[in-house]
């Protein structure tokens, strides 16, 4: 009964007209121009365009969560990995040997305390450059360096500039001598 109807017809039937049709060149160029390449509007371009971008950014977005997921288990590993090789390390070195003795392995805790024993030294170090006793040091200096300048053919001239310096060399190297023992 209706197996006609929904059997797909594979005659193709051609229609001649009893009129003669004529196009206009223009039409035909642009109908076949048309079919040649067939052209998306501008504005469905636009539409597409704004999915495709909105889909790459959304995956991109994605894969920077996964990135920094995955580089935060990753360091959590190695952490726990190095905090745990240090726990054994130090606790076979404290088996045969004071933790305090040159050489021994130190956690990280006692690394940092020594890190900061260091710091203030090397503060301690700054500030004794910056002194005044250095600053008379270095004005000498410049006083001997004016003084050859000044008398270019007759540097003998200068050892009261020289003798002085030296003395005030000396002076300090005493002085920080003295303040290590």
């Amino acid at each position: 009964m209706g197996a006609s109807q929904s059997s797909v017809q594979q005659d193709e039937k051609v229609f001649t007209p009893d009129t003669s049709l004529h196009f206009s060149e223009d039409v035909v160029n642009q109908l076949v121009d048309h079919q040649a390449s067939p052209e998306i509007p501008h504005d469905r371009q636009l539409t597409i365009d704004a999915h495709i971008r909105s889909r790459i950014q959304s995956e991109l977005s994605r894969l920077h969560q996964e990135e920094d997921r995955v580089r935060e288990e990753i360091e959590r590993a190695l952490e726990k990995e190095n905090l745990d090789r240090e726990r054994s390390m130090a606790g076979e070195e404290s088996a045969y040997d004071d933790a305090t003795s040159a050489g021994s392995v130190k956690s990280s805790a006692a690394l940092m305390g020594d890190l900061e024993e260091l710091r203030q030294k090397i503060e301690k170090y700054h500030a004794r450059q910056d002194s005044e006793e250095l600053a008379d040091v270095r004005a000498k200096g410049e006083e001997v360096v004016s003084c050859y300048r000044s008398h270019p053919t007759t540097p003998l001239d200068c050892w009261k500039s020289v003798e002085a310096f030296k003395a005030s060399v000396a002076q300090v190297e005493q002085r920080y001598v003295n303040s290590l023992r």
